[in-house]
């Protein structure tokens, strides 16, 4: 999604509200229903902006939204990265920016070399467990450490990713990644 106002965060290329609604409701009739953006993406903007469209031109059972969580949102420690307590904010704030009680898909944007990815991956899983995303994933990793994390997950019964985004640097071939994930019954979303 290239949605959110120029003049916040860092896509200064980004379409506004009244620019993006026209191509939100195109998109909707052309039978497009999945839609993914980023916490970080205009600094919430983006999100805000889904989710006025969605509520005006759709019916929320019919709409898969995607969003990811990683970059960073406001100063301090916790306003940005995988720590539970940044990744359990920043659910609450995208689902309030999309106005929605649930995401169909939450994504890890980032691998967060600071924090432990067990910590990470048992929040994941507790967000699962609450209602508030259907689904898991993992975007721009290693294909090392998204098979770490496929293994630790089946280990501690946590839920485990479904869907990977296709920039996977380190890899040879994406035939490589597409292998592992689809191995693990995971779907790629390309890019």
């Amino acid at each position: 999604m290239s949605y959110g106002g120029g003049n916040r965060g860092n896509h200064a290329w980004s379409l506004g509200e009244a620019e993006s609604r026209p191509l939100t409701r195109q998109a909707l009739e052309a039978g497009i229903n999945f839609f993914d953006t980023a916490n970080r993406y205009s600094l919430g903007n983006s999100e805000e902006i889904l989710g006025h469209a969605i509520k005006d031109f759709a019916r929320r059972d019919e709409i898969v939204i995607a969003t990811k969580v990683h970059g960073r949102m406001r100063p301090g420690p916790n306003g940005a990265g995988l720590s539970r307590k940044a990744i359990m904010g920043e659910i609450e704030a995208s689902l309030r920016r999309l106005g929605t009680d649930y995401v169909d898909l939450y994504q890890i944007h980032r691998w967060d070399y600071a924090k432990p990815i067990e910590e990470t991956l048992e929040a994941l899983h507790d967000i699962v467990k609450a209602g508030k995303a259907r689904y898991i994933g993992a975007s721009s990793m290693h294909a090392q450490q998204f098979a770490r994390a496929l293994g630790i997950a089946e280990r501690h019964g946590w839920t485990r990713f479904v869907a990977a985004g296709y920039e996977l640097p380190g890899l040879r071939s994406r035939r490589c990644g597409a292998s592992l994930f689809n191995a693990n019954g995971c779907q790629t979303l390309h890019r």
